[in-house]
């Protein structure tokens, strides 16, 4: 049976809704499941059925599930631990008001008067804690499961049993003990725990109208899975500090793009590390930038390499390749570059002219991105991509799939659709519009890549934040102004839409 991680649901719960599917269905699938779920071991015509609820999106489950119960004939008594006004989302408040019209709703945390309920009960629904509860259950919680525990009736948990711990699986002291789980979607991952196995009873998994293909697809819940808040207490850099090499006589704009996305992604410090001549002119694109020039004059050379790796121990994640160009020098600077960088255990994107700069070159990779178009992939794994029309995007999703297992890190491949993979997990990007074949909208997503990576975010998770938030800006750009937006455009927009987010 698959698993799926809590982190995952969360965001597969976001991007349903982003995708159409709103929360509110969810719910009435989700309640009406586990009445089937319950139907399919019994007759509950004329069963009493206590039904405990908590604030929560849970409770808003169960509010649903007490109204297919009482369709079957059940007598359903209804409990929910706390004030209604307390209820914390609309999709809960509003099945709790339709639910109030039908019958009446124990809105208390004092329990002992209502012992009877579960002492007569036949079925207990457990509505109360979800997967977004952590530690110890507290009053009336724990009071609650306590008389849940010590009851007769067949009990039943949604999701999973409140008091199991969402991430690790570990049972607390007070935990519901089920005789059935019905868990939404997939099996969670944490319900297989060896500790929570004698709480969790019989598992049905069941579905609330997500389709699977919709746990390909990137979106916003994606984003702010990849977001950690700022501790109030930090200091300037330990918010992330990135390095960005880059840059020659040819081309001296991408490197600042890069350094200038990443900075609005929200890290402390970005550095641009490039040849002599051409440091004055990106100093004159932002006072924001630092500007480390290199000894190398007009394009990277072995001369900066020394400099280079002290400028990379200075900091959480580095970034290379925009407009480097691709002499022979050069390429053996990245090379050696890019294998110390290995060697110390830095994160890395490798974007653009240092993908081509690793063309025929053997090489082991340890925390590395690589945003390759199909042109570089071809260059990089002498293996040319299908079409993405028709079915030629599955079959591209397998060779870059294969080729990011053998390379040992993470690939998106930059295109229509975006494919990002780390050998394992697979995400695809579906939004995104023509207006962004416009240049420095790849410098932009390698920015932002290596911002994420410098706060410490995991390489794939970063990768799939980054291409959404760069294409969902692009089309809110193309709705706003048409297509005819920059990469500077998409930049000065990414505070707006992380606010949006609540990111």
């Amino acid at each position: 049976m698959e698993k799926i991680d809590i982190d995952d649901i969360r965001a597969l719960d976001e991007n349903a809704e982003f995708f159409g599917i709103s929360r509110i269905q969810l719910m009435e699938n989700a309640g009406k499941g586990v009445v089937d779920s319950i139907l399919k071991r019994m007759n509950i015509k004329g069963k009493r059925v206590l039904i405990i609820a908590h604030t929560g999106n849970k409770g808003g489950d169960g509010f649903v599930a007490a109204r297919h119960l009482l369709y079957h004939g059940a007598i359903v008594d209804v409990i929910l631990l706390s004030k209604p006004e307390n209820i914390s989302t609309e999709e809960a408040k509003r099945n709790y008001s339709i639910l109030e019209k039908f019958i009446k709703i124990y809105c208390t945390n004092d329990l002992i008067n209502l012992k009877e309920l579960f002492e007569n009960a036949d079925i207990i629904i457990d509505a109360m804690l979800g997967t977004g509860a952590r530690g110890e259950p507290k009053e009336p919680i724990r009071t609650a499961i306590e008389l849940c525990n010590k009851s007769k009736a067949f009990k039943v948990a949604i999701d999973i049993p409140t008091g199991i711990d969402p991430i690790t699986g570990n049972p607390s002291k007070s935990t519901f003990k089920a005789d059935l789980t019905v868990t939404h979607h997939k099996l969670k991952s944490c319900l297989l725990s060896e500790n929570a196995k004698s709480f969790v009873g019989d598992i049905d998994v069941i579905s609330i109208g997500i389709p699977h293909e919709l746990e390909l697809f990137v979106g916003p819940g994606d984003l702010k899975l990849a977001y950690k808040p700022r501790d109030i207490f930090s200091h300037k850099g330990e918010n992330g500090r990135v390095l960005i090499v880059g840059g020659s006589h040819r081309y001296s704009g991408a490197p600042a793009l890069a350094a200038l996305a990443a900075l609005r992604i929200g890290i402390d410090l970005s550095i641009i590390a490039v040849p002599y001549h051409i440091a004055n002119a990106i100093r004159s694109y932002s006072p924001d930038l630092i500007v480390q020039p290199l000894p190398s004059r007009y394009i990277l050379d072995m001369d900066s390499i020394e400099l280079l790796k002290e400028e990379a121990k200075k900091v959480d994640a580095i970034v290379i390749g925009m407009g480097l160009g691709t002499d022979d020098a050069t390429i053996i600077t990245v090379r050696e570059f890019i294998k110390y960088l290995n060697e110390i255990g830095k994160p890395i994107v490798i974007d653009a002219d240092a993908i081509k700069a690793l063309s025929d070159y053997e090489i082991s990779f340890n925390k590395v991105v690589l945003t390759p178009h199909a042109g570089e992939f071809y260059i990089l794994t002498k293996e040319k991509l299908p079409e993405e029309k028709d079915d030629g995007w599955k079959k591209r999703i397998e060779i870059v799939k294969k080729w990011a297992k053998k390379l040992n890190a993470v690939i998106i491949l930059k295109a229509h659709y975006d494919i990002i993979t780390d050998g394992n997990r697979v995400k695809i990007k579906t939004i995104g519009n023509p207006g962004m074949t416009v240049g420095g909208t790849g410098d932009v997503l390698a920015g932002m890549i290596g911002g994420l990576l410098s706060k410490g975010i995991e390489p794939f998770r970063a990768t799939v934040a980054a291409s959404f938030l760069n294409s969902y800006i692009g089309d809110l750009l193309a709705s706003e102004i048409g297509y005819h937006y920059t990469a500077r455009d998409i930049i000065n927009k990414i505070p707006e839409v992380l606010k949006k987010f609540g990111v």
